[in-house]
């Protein structure tokens, strides 16, 4: 009895899960419980036909330009800066190649990953047909307990993985990220198609715990960044070998949309990385 009362329990559940996800506005397609249940619930846009234009600017920047024109450039610092004035920019945290206090004019939203105050930094920006939403993490920073002797010290809440709902596509930057997630991330972060994945291996996450990062996300494109070298980015292919087949891109900008999402996941390698 006990058996059937709680089976039926979890059927409701899910149900409600269901039709929750299916009657949630557009805006908050990358966002909630969605992440467990993955891709599958979310619904395409009624078009289907809106691109994404990504261009690879360098290092950890890009620059996402929407189909209504909303142009967004990630990572934004002094020494990269895209071709055109951005509308939004991010920052992932407070290191000289990912952020900026100098920002040009015209910019309408500075989002930063970190609150400069010390609490958890909080964006939730719809702007034309663009939804952002960050996702706080944490950062490991060198540190001395004793003469001599260096330790690794956390730093709660001083990256953000930034999330950019358009056009249908759930695209996460991964910023600086330095640890695997948890279930709480994955269901903030919602199901995401599309990310930007730092695979240094040494100043972010190392590469295996990056590559189990990338299978609790799912995603059906996976851009590396934050290379350094081109024996980084090999021995990263070679590691995800067998997970994902490879595309090297003509050149640094590609076109994304949902109808045009692989139907096996991919490495896609943009020129210049």
């Amino acid at each position: 009895m006990w058996e059937k009362l709680l089976r039926l329990l979890w059927h409701i559940s899910a149900a409600s899960l269901l039709v929750g996800s299916l009657i949630a506005p557009a805006s908050a397609g990358c966002t909630g419980a969605v992440a467990d249940m993955r891709a599958p619930l979310r619904l395409a846009a009624a078009t289907g036909a809106d691109d994404v234009s990504l261009s690879f600017l360098g290092h950890a920047s890009f620059l996402i330009e929407s189909p209504g024109g909303v142009r967004i450039v990630t990572d934004y610092n002094d020494a990269i800066r895209a071709p055109v004035t951005p509308d939004i920019v991010t920052m992932n945290n407070a290191h000289p190649t990912h952020y900026s206090n100098v920002v040009e004019s015209g910019v309408k939203f500075i989002l930063r990953g970190w609150d400069p105050a010390g609490g958890v930094a909080s964006h939730r920006v719809d702007y034309r047909d663009v939804h952002i939403h960050n996702v706080a993490t944490n950062l490991r920073e060198p540190g001395v307990r004793e003469p001599g002797v260096r330790e690794s010290m956390t730093r709660y809440d001083g990256n953000s993985i930034f999330v950019f709902d358009v056009a249908d596509l759930c695209i996460a930057h991964l910023g600086h990220l330095h640890h695997t997630l948890t279930g709480s991330h994955l269901a903030a972060l919602g199901a995401i198609d599309v990310v930007l994945v730092p695979i240094d291996g040494a100043f972010t996450l190392n590469q295996n715990d990056m590559i189990a990062t990338l299978q609790q996300l799912k995603p059906k494109i996976v851009i590396p960044m934050h290379i350094f070298t081109l024996a980084k980015l090999d021995l990263f292919i070679a590691r995800a070998a067998g997970l994902y087949t490879v595309r090297r891109a003509a050149g640094a900008s590609v076109v994304l949309s949902r109808a045009g999402l692989p139907a096996q996941p991919e490495i896609l390698i943009l020129a210049g990385m």
